[in-house]
């Protein structure tokens, strides 16, 4: 008898290890409980920002078909890119800033699948500046064959092939870090990423950081290279140039995409190399909140609103509602 009770309670406990095993307890934002509400409000304004902003610009390309041009089919991109990005994390972080910290819990699968689109996120964000320097770049040192050369249906393969290879990629560094056995259940990390799943396991993760340090590496490489060549060739181009036209559409291209590139380049590149320095938590929770919530916020505006072209029909169409409406 009190060995099948023994064997009861084993199982029992056997079966509640296993169902327990999948689940994290996912830190999330840490505030107090006076600055709960604030906060909430705060990140949820943001949020309401990033999707009317970049969906607005995305239906006004889609509806309007003298936009349906190749740098406008990028922003498009762009804009799908970060509501992406931003739903992939900020409405569980709105959900989770009322529940207790010791309660925040996730299933692993869940986990996984957010670290996935966070890091398709971030890699399709790169790919996606790289092909859009490269428009620019023909167009201002090559105009005369930008039509010929940047057409829509380059720019649909550019963009397949950008989201390809970061979905190849990205695959086998979520899949390296899957493989591993856990011994630990708490995510120290506002969301979950690559880094906080692989710091679940008590197994060598060497082959995570080398796959991982030289993802970042080529895909970092990659990306400031064509950045930096495209805009010295475009610089050159200007400085012989005499035309005041050319040099008012370089500066234009300056000033929209390598602001949107550093900040998003410098709030990756530190969130990166903070995950080696857990001293640092609190300055990593900060560069991964920026990464993720200021380039979506802000990408609408700066592309959209600079552009000439984008601002007229938005006006267009915003004063023809309000017409309607008075009418």
């Amino acid at each position: 008898m009190f060995f099948c009770l023994l064997s009861r309670l084993k199982l029992t406990f056997c079966t509640m290890e296993n169902q327990t095993s999948d689940i994290l307890l996912l830190e999330g934002l840490q505030v107090s409980p006076d600055a709960s509400i604030p906060t909430f409000t705060l990140l949820l304004l943001i949020y309401i920002f990033i999707m009317f902003s970049n969906i607005v610009l995305v239906i006004l390309i889609t509806l309007d078909s003298s936009l349906h041009q190749p740098m406008y089919l990028l922003f498009c991109n762009m804009s799908i890119n970060d509501v992406f990005g931003a739903t992939t994390i900020i409405p569980r972080m709105l959900r989770d800033i009322f529940i207790p910290s010791s309660d925040r819990y996730i299933h692993y699968v869940d986990c996984v699948i957010q670290a996935f689109c966070v890091h398709i996120y971030a890699g399709s964000s790169h790919t996606i500046l790289m092909i859009m320097a490269f428009d620019r770049y023909v167009a201002i040192c090559n105009p005369l064959q930008y039509a010929t050369i940047m057409t829509n249906w380059m720019v649909v393969k550019l963009s397949v092939l950008a989201w390809a290879v970061i979905f190849i990629m990205v695959t086998i560094l979520v899949g390296l870090s899957v493989r591993l056995s856990r011994c630990r259940w708490i995510i120290f990390n506002p969301f979950c990423d690559n880094a906080s799943l692989f710091k679940l396991s008590c197994e060598s993760i060497l082959i995570n950081n080398i796959y991982g340090l030289g993802y970042t590496a080529l895909l970092l490489g990659s990306s400031i290279g064509s950045v930096t060549i495209t805009y010295l060739r475009i610089a050159m181009v200007c400085l012989s140039s005499k035309s005041k036209t050319l040099n008012s559409r370089a500066l234009q291209t300056y000033t929209t995409h390598l602001t949107m590139y550093v900040i998003m380049f410098l709030s990756g590149i530190v969130m990166v190399l903070l995950h080696r320095f857990p001293h640092l938590t609190d300055q990593r929770k900060l560069a991964s909140m920026m990464f993720h919530v200021v380039p979506p916020a802000l990408n609408a505006v700066i592309y959209g609103m600079q552009i000439k072209a984008v601002r007229q029909k938005m006006f267009i169409m915003f004063t023809r509602n309000t017409v309607k409406r008075l009418l």
